[in-house]
């Protein structure tokens, strides 16, 4: 099941640094999640705020009015989804072998695909990381006669691989910074370039930026606080935002 995000009506300033953001919601009634940095619609309810404080360990989020947040059914779909448990050794490997963060891995497949493996985008990005087949020919993979890419590409392992390589370009390309890996990810670093080297003024690319970066927090192992942290800090990580879109036309880096 895809993990869909409307954009329409959004308006969101260019801007190259990570500011916070809110996370909205919904569960539809297929199961289907859909989350967004804005409230939509009236489907949308707040699940979590861009200033509140959440302990990732547990990924909780704080309380909220009880008619505002449908806080236990998006936290099960994130934390428990069986897909999630089945694809983290593999998400794992990937993630030792590109020197790529597990948290980051787990947030853009959250927001790429919903830890579907058969989604597949209007414009043909494919499985679980969303990767385009023309990007999966750029690593080389080619077609053979028995499967085309886009066949290839729905193999999970496959799939979670490219993913993690196309991440370690982009932080190669654009070392600590992350929004504009996550940007570049989404939107083609071509746009990044095009914008000097900032989150191009797309309203899907900076929904994208906020969201995975937000799910990257939630993701995220709490670290142990310093002497100096713990009194204001308590051991909890807090929420620093950018997030989810999948514009197909992404450039690839050649290897």
């Amino acid at each position: 099941m895809r993990l869909a995000v409307l954009l329409a009506g959004m308006a969101l300033a260019c801007a190259a640094t990570v500011a916070r953001a809110d996370i909205y919601g919904y569960i539809d009634a297929e199961g289907n999640a859909h989350f967004s940095a804005e409230k939509l619609d009236e489907r949308y309810q707040l699940f979590l705020r861009g200033d509140g404080a959440f302990d990732s360990a547990e990924l909780k989020a704080p309380a909220a009015p009880a008619a505002a947040a449908p806080q236990g059914a998006i936290q099960q779909y994130l934390a428990r989804h069986p897909n999630l448990k089945k694809y983290e050794p593999l998400m794992t490997q990937a993630a030792h072998d590109y020197a790529v963060e597990l948290p980051l891995l787990k947030a853009v497949m959250a927001a790429e695909s919903g830890f579907n493996p058969g989604a597949v985008s209007p414009k043909g990005a494919v499985g679980l990381m969303q990767v385009m087949p023309a990007t999966a020919e750029r690593y080389g993979l080619q077609a053979d006669k028995r499967n085309s890419v886009s066949e290839k590409l729905a193999d999970p392992k496959t799939n979670i691989r490219l993913g993690a390589r196309y991440l370690r370009d982009l932080m190669r390309m654009f070392p600590d910074q992350m929004a504009l890996v996550l940007a570049s990810y989404n939107a083609g670093e071509g746009a990044v370039q095009k914008y000097r080297n900032r989150v191009p003024p797309y309203p899907e690319t900076q929904n994208y930026v906020k969201l995975v970066t937000q799910f990257y927090h939630l993701y995220k192992p709490a670290q142990p606080a310093s002497p100096a942290q713990a009194a204001s800090a308590s051991g909890r990580v807090y929420l620093t935002i950018p997030g989810r879109g999948n514009m197909p036309t992404r450039s690839v880096i050649e290897q």
